[in-house]
């Protein structure tokens, strides 16, 4: 594809296809997404072909780009070295030399360039034809050949004396295959994020088998095997660390700049640097499974998809070549009959022709997009698609999930109260037991605190989660649950209440508190279980710098109000909505969207209703998978300030995609009326046209030099 306008013609000849329910094709990553009710993808190719394009799978891709650019570099110097003969005695002459070529080796020069250099935009041309459609190289086919068959018109009527505009049709070619190459090589640079991710990938595994290490290939590794994982190697896949501790780099998978410390139990993440120590770890997930296979194919996503504004664009294109054949057209017959000068008339309309190309138009969102995904991928912020990075630069509001967001996500038990007439031992071996089939960092907070004090506890039976309250189990028997403050009032558990005093003291303390009960036959309190968990160190300045832009924050959270308040505090948050249900988090957000656009930030599997109300979602990387689901904004690490990163480097790109769309249209509203006019000639047109494409690739390349805040 060249233009806008050829996306526009896959993308109709897609969603003509049965079963095609939406289509989207993007112009700098010559990919096209179907979302179909069934396998149609030999149906779909088909049509491709059939509006004048090639296609294939994408995972058939084939693997020769760089050849690819190599041929076409050659192409553009052999072209110029073929034009330069033409332009030369064109320069001399406006300095009083006349040393122009006969018309005779004007047309040597000129005919490899025009039927060779120039045959893929006649190739081009004609299919854009066959299916009753316009592109870029069918403006460009038109207005050389126009120059062309002008130069061989004059040369027969007027002999030697003739002048001829053979360079003008060379130029136009030359630059405009010149532009194309440049504007190639920049969209392989704006696409070097996903380059970086997929070289983290090692080729060679080394494995444990009977004893001895083996290498074997990346592709035959599976679930359980036991890699060995040197000092200085890159990790082949993700893994559980089974002997050995070492630190690991994450800062290309993850964006957290410091190297992690990794022990027995600790997860290791596919293309993250070994450290110090030499490490044996059981592989959990291989191939499309693994972290760093998501993450490429989150950001192949975003990149490959549109944002709104693109749709200005689209309906833009669907008229644009025609309407400038149009305007060519009219400039002909007015200045042919007006000025009486069909000379003239001719290379004003192939002017209008040439400089109107609809490239930079096509490159001007997708380059930006790509740009932007790509860097903050390479940073640790994944965005799950362009709407998401578009809205994100509008957020007035950020509300805060409080734990596994703004605390660390490790709480400890740190009060135990039993009730009267149990011992606390036995209280913890319960409470333990309920836990121990629960991910939920208090669920964990209390299963660890039972091993480090060596209380042993019973496996449980039927265990059930209840979204917002709680967990429930049997244990030897008997009816458990670990319930939140709210749920126990809500079963009317005997003894909650004459533990009050001690529910003030903890709560006070910036405690969250939970309830070990016993649910039949009658509801009734066992102990009381406080928890603290600690404030990122990040916290407080995340917050502090959305401050600084003026974004309001809100803490929405199921804990109690007083450890709520207590957090918001430290952090500078002065609206806390304390003792929400996930279906609460979700009405809130609600409310909030009416007057501001709103961003949610959590981790938990309890965050996900709230995350997709909101205009857009954040989710912490050290999350749930149901939260990062959820979410159009990923960060990878567990640091908050990359809540006000991710807004940032929306604002960036859609700065970029902006001012490429304002340059892109503008080279066309100012241009055509110039080139119709008169003030441009035909070679000046080539290079604007080829100068628009290359200089909006090269604006959103600038993105790449943004890092995020220190």
């Amino acid at each position: 594809m060249t233009c806008a306008s050829c996306v526009a013609r896959v993308e109709k000849a897609l969603k003509r296809v049965p079963g095609v329910q939406e289509a989207t094709v993007n112009l700098a990553t010559e990919t096209a997404t179907v979302r179909a009710e069934s396998d149609v993808l030999d149906a779909a190719m088909a049509a491709i072909r059939k509006a004048g394009y090639e296609a294939r799978p994408r995972a058939a891709r084939p693997a020769d780009a760089s050849a690819s650019a190599r041929r076409e570099g050659v192409e553009v110097l052999i072209s110029a070295l073929l034009t330069l003969p033409l332009v030369v005695p064109m320069i001399a002459a406006a300095f009083g030399a006349h040393a122009m070529l006969p018309a005779a080796w004007q047309l040597v020069f000129a005919a490899p360039v025009q039927f060779w250099i120039g045959a893929r935009f006649y190739r081009s041309a004609w299919k854009a034809l066959a299916a009753r459609a316009g592109n870029m190289d069918l403006l460009v086919a038109l207005g050389t050949t126009a120059a062309f068959a002008l130069s061989l018109a004059l040369w027969w009527r007027d002999g030697a004396q003739a002048h001829l505009y053979f360079e003008a049709s060379a130029v136009v070619i030359t630059l405009v295959r010149l532009g194309k190459w440049l504007e190639t090589r920049a969209k392989r640079q704006t696409s070097e994020a996903i380059r970086a991710l997929a070289a983290l990938q090692p080729t060679v595994a080394r494995v444990l088998r009977e004893g001895a290490e083996i290498e074997m290939p990346i592709d035959a590794l599976a679930k359980g095997d036991v890699l060995v994982v040197r000092p200085g190697e890159r990790i082949a896949a993700d893994a559980q660390v089974v002997e050995g501790s070492t630190h690991v780099d994450e800062s290309l998978v993850t964006g957290e700049s410091l190297p992690v410390a990794k022990a027995p139990g600790a997860p290791l993440t596919g293309g993250s640097l070994n450290g110090e120590g030499r490490v044996t770890a059981r592989v959990t997930a291989v191939g499309a499974e693994t972290l760093l296979a998501r993450i490429i194919r989150r950001v192949e996503s975003a990149q490959a998809a549109k944002p709104p504004i693109q749709r200005l664009v689209d309906r833009v294109s669907a008229v644009f070549v025609p309407a400038i054949v149009a305007a060519a057209a009219i400039t002909f017959l007015a200045w042919g009959f007006a000025a009486g000068d069909w000379e003239q008339a001719v290379l004003n309309a192939v002017a209008v022709l040439v400089i109107a190309c609809p490239c930079a138009l096509g490159l001007a969102t997708p380059t930006a997009v790509m740009a932007g995904t790509g860097v903050a991928a390479r940073h640790g912020i994944l965005v799950k698609d362009a709407e998401a990075l578009e809205i994100a630069h509008r957020v007035s509001l950020v509300a805060f999930d409080k734990t596994g967001t703004l605390t660390e996500a490790r709480p400890a038990l740190a009060a135990l109260v039993p009730a009267a007439g149990i011992g606390r031992d036995d209280a913890l071996a319960l409470a333990a037991s309920v836990q121990s089939a629960s991910e939920h960092p208090l669920a964990r907070a209390v299963v660890r605190e039972a091993r480090e004090k060596g209380v042993a506890f019973p496996l449980p039976h039927d265990v059930r989660a209840v979204a917002g309250r709680g967990v429930e189990a049997r244990v030897d028997g008997r009816a458990l649950a670990i319930a939140s403050d709210r749920w126990a009032r809500e079963l009317g558990a005997a003894g909650v209440d004459a533990m009050t005093h001690d529910v003030t003291r903890l709560t006070e303390g910036g405690m969250t508190v939970s309830w070990l009960l016993e649910t039949q036959p009658q509801a009734r309190a066992l102990a009381l279980l406080g928890f603290a968990d600690a404030i990122r160190p990040s916290a407080a300045a995340a917050v502090a710098r959305l401050r600084e832009r003026g974004i309001a924050r809100v803490l929405l959270t199921g804990d109690n109000a007083a450890a709520a308040s207590a957090v918001a505090r430290a952090c500078g948050i002065e609206d806390v909505r304390a003792g929400l249900l996930p279906e609460d988090k979700a009405s809130v957000v609600a409310q909030l969207r009416r007057d501001r656009v709103v961003a949610m930030v959590g981790d938990g599997i309890n965050d996900a209703p709230a995350l997709a109300a909101a205009d857009v979602g954040i989710a912490m990387g050290g999350g749930t998978d149901a939260a990062m689901q959820a979410a159009g904004i990923t960060l990878m690490g567990s640091d908050p300030a990359r809540v006000a990163d991710a807004l940032d480097i929306s604002r960036r790109t859609y700065a970029k995609i902006r001012q490429n769309l304002f340059w892109a249209f503008v080279y066309n509203v100012v241009g055509v009326p110039l080139a119709a006019l008169g003030y441009l000639s035909p070679m000046v047109a080539g290079a604007a046209m080829a100068f628009s494409s290359v200089s909006v690739v090269s604006n959103a390349l600038l993105l790449r030099r943004w890092k995020p805040h220190a």
